[in-house]
Order: structure tokens, then C-alpha cells, then sequence
């Protein structure tokens, strides 16, 4: 249960509204409301004191001055929607991401903690959670088990005493998610034990298991594993609801598979909506141009399923399975006074949001904007090093080969023929310039001359190209901007994206960095990129959870194998 703020001063000031003693801030009037336990809508009046709801029912308020009476009639009121497994630094930044989520009513978030651990000690990151929970939202977090990548300092970033530290947090609701589930199967007994502290502290344990077959589901739960996100099809659902597992359906830029999920569901008349939840998982900038929670609403809809079931898988369910209907997923007195105003019940994008008390959005226009966050502790990126004609040697027999934006397998390579009409240098430089890995990959384009990033799940410096000189000039560029992405071309900037945050996050707008991603993809794409989201891509060509090759810290990895095929070499 997440820690609850209100002071004893506070909670007898709310009771005083209910005697008359107190005018309430805000005054909801002729409200029809859904209340998620009784799956019914309601009509009454919803009083609101600072950040609580303090009365939901029949009555007004006896004593209203300074009260901000808002007549709802002929509207719907439902919870703030959650957004339960968010990677909030695509690009994007927490603040940002929250701040641009508000209008289209997501104003809680459950979030991974992988950035923050890859990038700075704990006491560092505990000080930006602070700053965030002091806005008008809900932040809430997991805490990583592992990089999901090869690395030389993985028992330091994930020491014991590291990981608890993280359980320790009130705002850390589960463990996981388990991306190095494999090692565990092995035989990693620390991670069982981080496991073991964490269900005993009442938090959840987050799997990753795509694919993964009966035996596997099996074994993962009996080892600790409470829910998943993974199910592709909707016998993987019904596979995981079978073993006792809560149930997150996906709907991304790489993995859409929601619409079609619930489909099935309804088609099959499965009757499992209440323990059913929906996330977005992350995705990139661009895809959240038409909506965040209630665009999983909207498919919900669409797909058959009925409006009060649409809506508890994007509020109720996910406070429930959280252990936080004290506070969210429900109109009803108590709960913080996060609510969404809508037209009707078959439009899920609101009107008018309230996230805690404040008013965000108002008669479908932005009325107020989160105050910034100092994120001078993740630091900048000065790459105090160049690269020399000795660093582009290329000599290796194999290379990665893209299946798809994100799975990857090795190819021979019997000669290096950079002309070769989908192959490109590829290069992982550290960051700081110790070491570097030089390799091929295959059907990543056609025609990129020089590609740079200092976006990367490790934030190690990615280079693509077909012109070496080109990804020389890339990379000057790259340390002039201090951190981004950037494609050039004849020694011009094509398309290029500042990540100014530790050569990792955007400090703008999510509004502005999506025109910037878009240009950048379209880019790309007309150079050959012939996938779905290049910024995945980047992220995922590190990510030893996903098959078959990766290029990391240590080197060349073969994740079937469990072993390093070319080991990173020392500058």
C-alpha cells in the first residue's frame, strides 16, 4: 500500500466538511459517476477538499464559501485512468511524460526504475522521486533486478543492498519486471531472495515471459512471479489466467496486440474482464499522438467489450491488483481527487481533468502545466574523447542480422562489403571512451551514410553507417550536441533529436519531441529503415532478454548460448 500523506490536522479538516464546519474546495453537482465495485453509474454530488474526495452521494454541502460549485449534468465521471507499466524515458522524461499524459486523463503511473539505476547512485535518484511526488500526480515504481544486458557492472548497479534500498521505498509497488528470468531458472538464488523480500513487504513481482511455454509459467510462479504482460494471443492469456497470473494486455508501437486480444475474449465470451488490465509498456513519443489510457479505453470499446469493464482495466482492476483502492480507481470517499469529466461513456478521451484537486484540463483546453523538475542529478554527457582511424577497424566474421525492429540474429559475414545493399558499419562506444565493439548489422538500412546515439539502454554510444568518414563526422556532431540521435549525410545534419539529460532524455515537451521523432523516422525510412520504430531499435539492439544476438558492454553476446562470441576491445 502506497504511503499516505494526509496529517491528522488534514484528516479532521476533511470530517469538519462533512459537519458543515469546512467549505470544500470543489463542488461536482449532478454528477453521474461509475462506481467500479458496484459496475453500476451513479447520479449525486462529488465534494472535493484540497486533494480528497471527502463526500460522494445525494447531499450538497451545508456551508460553500469559496467553494468552486461545477454543474456536471448530462457528463460522465470515472477515476483517473493508470498507466500500470511505463517506461518513462523513451526520449521523454517522467515530468514530461505526465505532464502530456494529464490531457488525455492518465495522471498515475507505475514506472520502471532501470534508468535511474543505470545512471546515478540511489540517494541521487530518491531525491527526483521526492520532487515528483510533490506534483499533482501519482508516481509510482518497480524495482529492477537486472540491466537486461551485458555488463561489467551488474553486481554493482544490482548489489543486495542496492535492490532493497529500492524495496524500502513506499512507492515501489512490485519487483521485476524479470527480464533475466533464465537466471533465475539457473539457479540465481540472490535474485530469489530479492524475490522473497519483496512479496513479504506486500509488493508485487513483475514477469517478462514471451512465449514462454506451460512449464515455464509454471516454474516462474511457484518462484515468486505474480503477473505478466507478454500474452501475444489469446490462448497465452488464457494460459497465464489458468496458472493464477494477473493479466496485462499490451497495445505499442511494436507489439499492438490489444484490439485483437479483446476481440478474441468477446468472440469467445470469456468472462475475465475483471482481471484484465491494459498498458501502453512504454512506448515511443510518436505513438501517443492519438491518446494513452483511453486509447486502450477506445479499443476496448471497439472491440465489444462493455463501457464499465473498458474503464475498471484502466482504473479499478489495476488499484486493486496494487493494493491501492484507498487511494485510486474509484469515485467514492477518500480516494484522491483524481477524476476525468467526459461527454459519455463512448468517449474515453476527456473534457475536463482533475488530478489530485487541481485542474488540469477544462472544457477540452490545457488550464494548467506541471512545474519543471531539476534533473541536474543525472548529469550531462561530455564525451572528453575522440575517435581515431585505428577505432574503425572492422574484421570480425559475424554480424547482427535485424528479423525485426527488435529481434535480431547473427549472420556470417565472408567479406566486408559495406555496399552490400542493407548492411551498415555498427559500433557501441562507451561513453566515457574505454572500450568499444565494432561489428556489421544487417536490414537495419539502405542508404544511412552516418547515424549517431547516446541513446541506448546503457548510455553507450551507438554508430550505424555505410560511410565510415560520415560516422566520424556523426559522432563529432553527437559530442558537439552534448547527447542525442542524429542521421547525417554529405557532412549535414539530416534529422536530429537533442537529448540534453545525461545524453538520454529530452528537457521539453512531449508535443515538440514528437514532431522531432517524426522527422527523424521519416528520415530514416526514406534510407531504407523499413521497420516499425527505430527508436526501439536502439534501445533493444543491448537487451540480452530478447533473442538471439546483442552487441554490450562486454562484447558480442549470444543470449541462447549464455556466452560472449567477440569481446569488446580496450581503446
Amino acid at each position: 500500500m502506497p504511503e499516505i500523506n494526509w496529517k491528522i490536522k488534514d484528516i479532521r479538516e476533511q470530517v469538519a466538511v462533512i459537519d458543515g464546519k469546512v467549505a470544500p474546495t470543489i463542488v461536482l453537482k449532478n454528477a453521474r459517476y461509475l462506481h467500479s465495485i458496484l459496475k453500476t453509474w451513479i447520479e449525486g454530488n462529488i465534494w472535493i477538499l484540497n486533494d480528497r474526495i471527502v463526500y460522494v452521494g445525494e447531499r450538497m454541502p451545508a456551508f460553500v464559501e469559496g467553494t468552486e460549485i461545477v454543474d456536471v449534468a448530462g457528463k460522465i465521471i470515472v477515476p483517473s485512468y493508470i498507466e500500470p507499466h511505463v517506461h518513462p524515458f523513451q526520449l521523454y522524461n517522467p515530468q514530461s511524460f505526465a505532464d502530456f499524459a494529464a490531457q488525455t486523463g492518465t495522471t498515475a503511473f507505475i514506472s520502471d526504475n532501470m534508468t535511474f539505476a543505470a545512471l546515478m547512485d540511489n540517494e541521487k535518484a530518491f531525491t527526483i522521486l521526492e520532487q515528483l511526488r510533490q506534483l499533482p500526480f501519482s508516481f509510482y515504481w518497480w524495482a529492477r533486478f537486472d540491466s537486461q544486458t551485458e555488463t561489467e557492472l551488474e553486481e554493482e548497479i544490482y548489489s543486495t543492498a542496492s535492490v532493497l534500498e529500492w524495496l524500502e521505498q513506499d512507492s515501489v509497488l512490485l519487483g521485476g519486471e524479470l527480464t533475466a528470468w533464465p537466471k533465475l531458472l539457473r539457479g540465481d538464488d540472490q535474485m530469489l531472495h530479492w524475490i522473497q523480500v519483496a512479496k513479504l513487504k506486500g509488493k508485487k513481482i513483475e514477469g517478462h515471459f514471451p512465449g514462454a511455454s506451460e512449464r515455464t509459467l509454471a516454474r516462474m510462479k511457484l518462484l515468486g512471479a505474480d503477473g505478466d504482460h507478454e500474452a501475444m494471443t489469446i490462448e497465452e492469456v488464457e494460459s497465464r489466467l489458468l496458472h493464477g497470473y494477473a493479466v496485462t494486455l499490451r497495445y505499442s508501437s511494436i507489439r499492438p496486440d490489444l484490439p485483437q486480444l479483446l476481440k478474441d475474449a468477446v468472440a469467445k465470451q470469456l468472462n475475465v474482464f475483471d482481471h484484465l488490465m491494459m498498458t501502453t509498456d512504454g512506448s515511443t513519443p510518436s505513438f501517443y499522438q492519438d491518446g494513452i489510457m483511453d486509447k486502450c479505453i477506445q479499443a476496448a470499446l471497439d472491440a465489444g467489450v462493455a463501457p464499465i469493464d473498458a474503464y475498471n482495466m484502466a482504473t479499478y482492476n489495476i488499484a486493486r491488483y496494487y493494493n491501492m483502492t484507498g487511494l485510486h480507481g474509484l469515485v467514492a470517499t477518500g480516494r484522491y481527487a483524481s477524476l476525468n469529466i467526459l461527454q459519455d461513456e463512448f468517449s474515453p478521451t476527456p473534457q475536463g481533468v482533475l488530478s489530485k484537486g487541481i485542474w488540469l484540463k477544462r472544457d477540452n483546453s490545457k488550464v494548467a502545466s506541471l512545474p519543471t523538475i531539476d534533473w541536474s542529478a543525472f548529469g550531462e554527457l561530455h564525451m572528453d574523447f575522440d575517435l581515431c582511424d585505428e577505432d574503425f577497424q572492422f574484421s570480425m566474421p559475424v554480424g547482427i542480422e535485424m528479423v525485426n525492429d527488435v529481434i535480431t540474429k547473427p549472420y556470417s559475414i565472408p567479406h566486408l562489403n559495406h555496399s552490400a545493399a542493407d548492411e551498415c558499419y555498427l559500433m557501441l562506444v562507451d561513453r566515457q571512451g574505454k572500450w568499444r565493439i565494432n561489428t556489421m548489422i544487417k536490414g537495419f538500412a539502405s542508404s544511412v551514410q552516418g547515424f549517431a546515439s547516446s541513446y541506448s539502454t546503457t548510455g553507450d554510444i551507438i554508430l550505424i553507417g555505410k560511410s565510415i568518414e560520415e560516422m566520424k563526422f556523426a559522432f563529432a556532431k553527437l559530442k558537439e550536441m552534448n547527447g542525442g540521435i542524429l542521421l547525417t549525410e554529405n557532412k549535414q545534419i539530416v534529422a536530429s533529436i537533442d537529448l540534453p539529460i545525461a545524453g538520454s532524455l529530452y528537457d521539453g515537451d512531449v508535443e515538440t519531441l514528437i514532431d522531432k521523432e517524426l522527422a527523424l523516422k521519416a528520415a530514416l525510412h526514406e534510407r531504407g529503415y523499413s521497420h516499425t520504430d527505430a527508436i526501439y531499435t536502439l534501445l533493444f539492439l543491448q537487451s540480452t532478454h530478447l533473442p538471439y544476438i546483442r552487441i554490450t558492454r562486454k562484447g558480442l553476446f549470444d543470449v541462447l548460448k549464455n556466452r560472449v562470441l567477440l569481446s569488446a576491445v580496450m581503446r
